[in-house]
This record gives structure tokens, C-alpha cells and sequence, in this order.
């Protein structure tokens, strides 16, 4: 992992050195001295991480390595600052000096940083750390520290199920026998057999869905809050309105689990209790369920037999089975992305390796990623090779595994996975959160008229292609919502810790580290703020996920250099002015907050602005938010119109609410590529967004409640959008508007439609995903020939009306994913469809 924060170093250096035009001579030659430099020091890097297990002298030398490259950052990151700060003051003389001294430190510290560097190269050679003859990245290494803990994996695909569809009908029979007690059925396996997403597959069985009218799931994991969890299930059952919330906030742990046990009463419900670490978590949790004999019941997922078994002394226990030998082929096969190109070499060696991960699914679906991805004989020799290296007794540690498919990674790749290992356990992550961090850190560097956001995206999908990312939900073909295993988490908190790429704050060791750029705080983030050196002058990240936090602004001293502040948090406070002084902040990430104060358009430097109220109020936001020139992602549902917003040039993504559009003029919102706007009256007009030429995605939804009945305003300017790709449109329709012939992806959603659809619909030559959702009223649809040419995904939900379905000899010809779902009065359709890839029918 340091040869990725060298490689980073190397590559700031280069970009400082263009940008940098001005810088004076010494200061010039000295960064260029470094660079070559740490240039030379990468080529040794790579090799020597993988001796360096054993060997203390290694160790060091690469640990030393690593804060010289992380200070290299630091230094070039506070010259930029400072010459930022004194651009606007430099008509003032004593600004100048100031801005002189401050150059002056830096210089110092550059002097000292080359000391550093000449006296860990005399090092290498006094030690004789010279290159060693391996394959990098193809090792791993001898002592990895086995990793045990607790599973929570979840994969859309079906393919971890590969054998085990016996096991899947006999847990369904068992939920669904006619039993009137409340049972708890509990499923036990070490980490990676798939524990949870069995329980997934369980959860979202098109049976389970119609006979437990209530269902909920909640994530144990090993650190929990019996609190938190009750406060969870209460809100998927409730929802996440502002009343809710603020009652649950006032309510104590015998409150919560009194009001829980009187939302289910009387309902015949369904909650899954996943990644239970203690029998203790179980017994907090039980008293909240009620059993009334109508047939509840309880699912529990654990690593621990003893708690399985304890769980209920009338329940069931299932142990979960290691894959068979052809089972675990047959899964590395479906994994695998050419299993055609295999020749009769590389299988041998392929099922030999499939054969060392003894079963196990997660191990085998890394591996098969990994190979997917270092495709020839020559190259699965060697992994095969790496496998067998110091292993005794025929057996494999999953860690090695994973290990390899790491530093399998660039350098790039291996710095956004680690960022992963930041978020609490079990925890499920938005797509679009993750990129943004990474490219306000800088990992994400596009080369010629690529865009960052599509760079960040295709890196997310090459971790899930090797299976070192797992997808929780899609939208559009694209992951909206991801999450790792846990023991990759571990994986990346392990190699993070190595070479201090991130800090998850322990409150237990009460540890202050005053040398790491990136802090995450799980807990006890009161206590965090209290204790944090205020002489940290690295500090870049800080990251709280802490619940229970409520005066993060009262430390606000603390964040003055940061460029990232990402608060996953209930503030549920307006933001004080303070916040105006954090002039270096990239990303500000808020949550549930009401007001944001003016001081806000000082942060010339901010690219990313969102805030997530879960419970549907607005944020109220500055017109001083329109001089934020360096604005690219405003994700805030704000309520008053905001003057000036097309002086934001450079913005990528707009998700707006209200009436904001009308006092927008987009003519020069020339990079807008994503615009979402909800709560749309008729009397709009939407006219103006065919402005926005350069337009990707649009998503418009009609005002929610009574004035839902009301249609749309015209749609007439949807045809003029000529790059337009995906369409939202949630909300009555009139009329079908004539769309683009650029269109690949449609949703309409509530339409009402009383004209069929699918004539206009399938003449769009590039369309390739449809889904209708209460779109269309009409008792008949046609497809007729040569229609859909182009289309794969099909969805048809809530058609209540819908009793025929004609579809003509040539249509749909590439359909291959089809969902009807809700359709009471559809009783047949077509013959062809029935024999399409992943049909559906709920």
C-alpha cells in the first residue's frame, strides 16, 4: 500500500509543479529534486512491501517512506492554501509580508522534508533494501493476521446460491408452516458462507413479501446500541417524518421498547436480526416482539452456534453447509468473466486453487475476480503459486485470498478501497457519496475530456467487478447503494492502519494521533472533539458517524484546515456562521439540518454541498451559496428560490425542490449533467431546460399530496434535449411528450396514462430500460412488430387494469430481465416472454 501514497505524492508533486507557474526558483528546484526522488524510492516500493513481513528493518524503511510521501502532500497542499488566501489581499502590504513569512515556513519545512529523504536512502543502501527479483503484486504476505470476524454479505446476484436452493425452499417452508406461536429460526456459519444473503433471499421471497404484511431488518453487528436498534425498526415501520423522529429522541430505552412491542402488536410480522455477535444482543432485543399466535416470526443470522441455539428453545437452527467441489465450480465459473477463453491449462489450474478455498463462497468469488482480472497461464501460475506458498496442512486462510486480490490493485484502486474500512460496520453506502469523497481527495485524476465523476464510477465498478465491493441496489444500470464484507472491511482497516491512510477514533485507548490526515469516529465523538490536538495541522478529513454527537460546531476551531467534513449525524440545528471560516473545505456532507447560514459563500473551494433530511424538510440555503464558483455537486433540498444560480458554471449535478427553477436562467449551466427537481406544480414552466445541452439525466416528479391529482406542465421541451438518456417523470401525464431519439432509459411512475403507451414507446431506437409503475390504466397493451428493438429491462408494476398483452412476432428481440409485479387482471403473457432470462412474476 505505500507504493499507492508514494504514487499519489509523485503524481501531487507533478500536477503542483505545472499548476505553479510563479513559484520562485529554489522552492522549484527543491520539489523537483523531491519528486525525482520519491520517483525512485516507488520503484523499490512495491517489492519490498511484500518482504517486509518479518523483517523489522523493512518494516521501518516502508513505514518511513509512507510520512515522508503523506507530508510531501501536506506541505504542497498548505503553500496552495496560503497562496489562495493572500490572492484576493495582495494590494495590502502587510498581507504581503505575512503571506512572505508563511512561505518561508513552508520552504523550511521543504528543507527539512529533503533531509528526511537523503537519510532514508542511506538507509537502503546501509541495509541493503534493494530491489527484490518478484512479481509485484502478485504475492502477498506469509503472516497474514487471520481475520475473524462477523459476516454481514449481501449480493444481488444469485449466484451465491449456486447448491443451496434446497436449503432456500426448506427455510421457506419453515417460515410459512402453519405454526400460530412466534418462532425464531436462526442460521449459523462462519464468515463468507453467505449467512445474510441467504436471509436476504428469504426476506424478499415474493411469499414472505404477501404473508408477513410487516417486515423489518436491522444490522447487530459486534459494537451495538440496543437504543438505536429499537429507534431503527421504529422507523421502518413509522417512517422518518419530523414528529417521529423528535418523539424518539425523547424517549428512553424502556419508552422505545414499549412503543416497538405496540406497533407490532396484532401485526403478523417478519424482522430479521442479522450479524448477532452475543446472546445478550438477542436478549435485549426479544421482549420488544410480541407474540399474539398469529404466525410471527424472527430470523437470526450469527457466526456464534451458541447464540443460534440459545435464540429460542423451540426454534429452528440451520447450519449453514460449505459449497461441494462441483458447487464451488460452478460458482467460479458464473464469476468469471470469460469462462470461454479458458484453455485446458488454465482450468487445471483453476480448479486446483478453487479446490484451496475449501468451499467457502466469498473466497471463491475473490479469487475468480482476481483471475478475471490477470487473465493468461503464465499469470494464474503464479497466483496458483502465491496460493500454495507456506501453507500447511492443505488449507487456506480466506486472508490470503483477499490479500492477493489487493495488491492486485493500481495505486489508485487500492487507495478508494481503503476508504471503505471508514464507515461502521454493516453499514450500507450511497455510490454517489463514496465517489465524491474520492474525488475531494484527489484520487480521482481524469485524463483529457474525461469527467471525474465517470472516472470515480467505472473505478467503483471495477472493485465490484473483483468482488472486492458488493452491490446492495442498482437504478438505471448504475449502483446507488453498496457495502463490503466484513472481513474486507478488515482487510482495509488492516492495510490503512499500515501506512496511516485513516484513523477510526477509540474512544477505549483514548488515543489522539496527531500525524494522520483522515479521522472517522464511530462513537464517543463528544469526547473525540474535547481531546483533539489543536496543533494538528494535517488534519484533512474528518468524517463523524457518531448518533449520538450535538455540538460538533462548538469545536469548529479544530477543522480549519480540513477539505472534507462529512457528518452522517441527526444535527437537526441550523449551522452556525462559523462554518464560513473553514475556507479550505472541498466536501460538506450535513444531515436533518433546517438553515445554512450566509457565511457559507465563503468557501470558494467547495465542490460538493449536500444534506440529507431523511425526514423530508427543507434547508433553507443563502443566495451567498451562488458565489461557491467551484460548485459541481448541490444536493440540498432547499426552499427559497436561489438568485444567481447560473453563475454555478460548474456544476455537474442540481437536485432542487419547490418552485427554485422559474429564477433560474441555465443558459449558462454549461456542465450540468443531472438535474432532479420534485414538487412541481402545473402552473410551471419547464421550457427553460432545454437550455441545458449538455443534459444526461433528468428526473421531475409533480407536487406530493392534493395537488397530485393535477398534471404536468408541458413536456414539450423534452425533444429539444438532444444528449438527454435517462427520464424520470413522477406524476400524471396527459399525454406521452415526444422524446429525443437519444433516449436509452425511461421510468414513468403515477403517469395515469389512459392511452397505451408501448406504440410510442417502442419506436425509440435506442431505449433499453422501461419501467412503469402505475403508468398506464388502460386494459390492453400492444407491442407490435420490430417494436423495441433495442430494449433489455422491462417493469411493469401496479398496472391494476392491465388484462392483455399482445406482443408481435419480432418485438423485444434482446429482452432479458422482465418483472410484472402487481398486475392482478394480467392472467397470461406472452408465450416468449415466459422463456426470458430473469423473468419474475409477483
Amino acid at each position: 500500500m505505500a507504493d499507492a501514497v508514494v504514487s499519489f505524492a509523485v503524481q501531487k508533486l507533478g500536477d503542483f509543479l505545472i499548476q505553479e507557474v510563479n513559484l520562485r526558483l529554489s522552492l522549484r528546484e527543491d520539489m523537483k529534486w523531491m519528486r525525482t526522488e520519491l520517483l525512485f524510492m516507488q520503484s523499490f516500493l512495491k517489492d519490498t512491501e511484500l518482504k517486509q513481513y518479518g523483517d523489522h528493518t523493512i518494516q521501518q524503511w516502508v513505514t518511513e517512506m509512507n510520512s515522508i510521501a503523506n507530508d510531501a502532500v501536506a506541505i504542497l497542499e498548505t503553500y496552495s492554501l496560503e497562496a489562495g488566501k493572500g490572492a484576493s489581499r495582495l494590494k495590502a502590504c502587510a498581507c504581503i509580508c505575512r503571506k512572505e513569512k508563511k512561505f518561508y515556513n513552508v520552504a523550511k519545512e521543504i528543507q527539512s522534508l529533503k533531509q528526511r529523504i537523503m537519510d532514508i536512502s542511506r538507509k537502503r543502501d546501509t541495509y541493503s533494501i534493494t530491489n527484490i527479483n518478484s512479481n509485484a503484486g502478485e504475492g502477498t504476505s506469509n503472516q497474514v493476521t487471520t481475520l475473524r470476524r462477523t459476516t454481514s454479505y449481501v449480493d444481488d446476484q444469485d449466484y451465491i446460491f449456486v447448491g443451496l436452493q434446497d436449503v432456500v425452499e426448506s427455510l421457506l417452508a419453515e417460515l410459512l408452516k402453519a405454526e400460530p406461536r412466534r418462532n425464531v429460526l436462526s442460521i449459523h456459519g462462519m464468515g463468507g458462507l453467505g449467512k445474510t444473503t441467504l436471509a436476504r433471499n428469504l426476506y424478499n421471497s415474493p411469499n414472505i413479501v404477501s404473508s408477513f404484511p410487516t417486515r423489518t431488518w436491522i444490522c447487530v453487528s459486534q459494537e451495538y446500541n440496543t437504543m438505536d436498534l429499537f429507534k431503527t425498526i421504529i422507523k421502518s415501520i413509522q417512517g422518518c417524518a419530523k414528529e417521529t423522529l423528535d418523539l424518539l429522541e425523547k424517549m428512553a430505552e424502556t419508552d422505545l421498547e414499549n412503543h416497538l412491542r405496540d406497533l407490532l402488536e396484532g401485526c403478523k410480522y417478519l424482522v430479521v436480526v442479522d450479524d448477532v455477535w452475543q446472546k445478550e444482543a438477542w436478549e435485549s432485543l426479544k421482549r420488544a416482539f410480541p407474540d399474539r399466535n398469529n404466525g410471527s416470526r424472527v430470523i437470526i443470522t450469527t457466526r456464534n452456534q451458541d447464540v443460534a441455539e440459545r435464540a429460542n428453545n423451540r426454534g429452528f437452527v440451520h447450519k449453514l453447509r460449505f459449497l461441494k467441489q462441483e458447487e464451488s465450480w460452478d460458482l467460479f465459473c458464473r464469476k468469471l468473466l470469460d469462462v470461454r477463453a479458458m484453455v485446458p491449462a488454465m482450468e487445471s489450474l483453476a480448479k486446483d486453487m478453487v479446490e484451496k478455498c475449501r468451499g467457502l463462497p466469498l473466497a471463491i468469488v475473490v479469487l475468480s475476480g482476481l483471475l478475471s482480472h490477470r487473465w493468461g497461464l503464465d499469470k494464474w501460475q503464479n497466483v496458483k503459486d502465491c496460493l500454495w506458498k507456506d501453507i500447511e496442512e492443505d488449507s487456506i486462510e480466506i486472508s490470503y485470498i483477499l490479500s492477493l486480490s489487493f495488491n492486485d490493485l493500481s495505486a489508485a484502486l487500492k487507495k478508494c478501497f481503503l476508504y471503505f474500512g471508514v464507515f461502521p460496520e454493516d453499514q450500507v453506502i450511497d455510490a454517489d457519496d463514496i465517489m465524491r469523497l474520492w474525488m475531494t481527495e484527489g484520487f480521482i485524476i481524469p485524463r483529457g475530456e474525461e469527467r471525474m465523476e465517470d472516472v470515480a464510477e467505472g473505478f467503483l465498478n471495477e472493485l465490484i467487478r473483483r468482488s472486492l465491493v458488493q452491490v446492495a441496489q442498482t437504478f438505471w444500470e448504475k449502483v446507488t447503494v453498496c457495502r463490503v464484507h466484513d472481513l474486507l472491511r478488515d482487510l482495509a482497516i488492516q492495510k490503512a492502519l499500515e501506512v496511516n491512510f485513516f484513523d477510526i477514533y477509540d474512544p477505549r485507548k483514548n488515543l489522539k494521533s496527531t500525524s494522520c490526515i483522515r479521522h472517522a469516529i464511530h462513537s464517543e465523538g463528544e469526547r473525540y472533539l474535547s481531546s483533539l490536538d489543536l496543533s494538528n495541522s494535517k488534519l484533512r478529513s474528518i468524517m463523524f458517524f457518531d448518533p449520538h454527537i450535538c455540538n460538533v460546531f462548538q469545536h469548529i476551531d479544530v477543522f480549519r484546515h480540513i477539505y472534507v467534513l462529512y457528518l452522517d449525524i441527526d444535527y437537526g440545528k441550523v449551522i452556525p456562521d462559523a462554518i464560513g471560516s473553514l475556507y479550505n473545505l472541498k466536501l460538506l456532507r450535513l444531515s436533518v439540518v433546517s438553515k445554512i447560514p450566509s457565511s457559507i459563500g465563503n468557501l470558494k473551494n467547495l465542490q460538493t454541498l449536500v444534506v440529507v433530511n431523511m425526514d423530508r424538510r427543507f434547508c433553507q440555503l443563502p443566495p451567498e451559496t451562488a458565489d461557491l464558483i467551484n460548485l459541481r455537486h448541490l444536493v440540498v433540498p432547499y426552499s427559497i428560490p436561489l438568485a444567481g444560480i447560473s453563475k454555478l458554471t460548474s456544476l455537474q449535478v442540481l437536485r432542487l425542490d419547490c418552485d427554485q427553477w422559474k429564477e433560474v436562467d441555465p443558459v449558462d449551466l454549461v456542465n450540468l449533467r443531472e438535474l432532479e427537481m420534485r414538487n412541481i406544480y402545473k402552473s410551471y414552466s419547464l421550457n427553460n431546460i432545454s437550455s441545458l445541452k449538455n443534459l444526461n439525466t433528468l428526473k421531475l416528479c409533480i407536487l406530493l399530496g392534493p395537488q397530485s391529482t393535477y398534471p404536468f406542465p408541458s413536456l414539450e421541451f423534452v425533444n429539444s434535449c438532444e444528449k438527454l438518456q435517462k427520464l424520470l417523470l413522477g406524476g400524471r401525464l396527459e399525454k406521452l411528450p415526444v422524446f429525443p431519439d437519444s433516449i436509452t432509459m425511461i421510468f414513468l411512475w403515477e403517469s395515469r396514462l389512459t392511452k397505451d403507451p408501448m406504440p410510442i414507446l417502442g419506436m425509440l431506437p435506442n431505449l433499453r430500460n422501461l419501467e412503469l409503475e402505475a403508468a398506464y390504466e388502460g386494459e390492453e397493451i400492444m407491442c407490435s412488430d420490430y417494436s423495441f428493438s433495442q430494449l433489455e429491462l422491462l417493469h411493469l408494476y401496479g398496472l391494476d387494469n392491465l388484462e392483455r398483452w399482445h406482443l408481435g412476432t419480432n418485438a423485444m428481440p434482446l429482452i432479458k430481465d422482465l418483472v410484472i409485479h402487481h398486475c392482478p387482471k394480467l392472467r397470461e403473457i406472452p408465450e416468449r416472454m415466459k422463456d426470458v432470462k430473469h423473468f419474475k412474476r409477483i
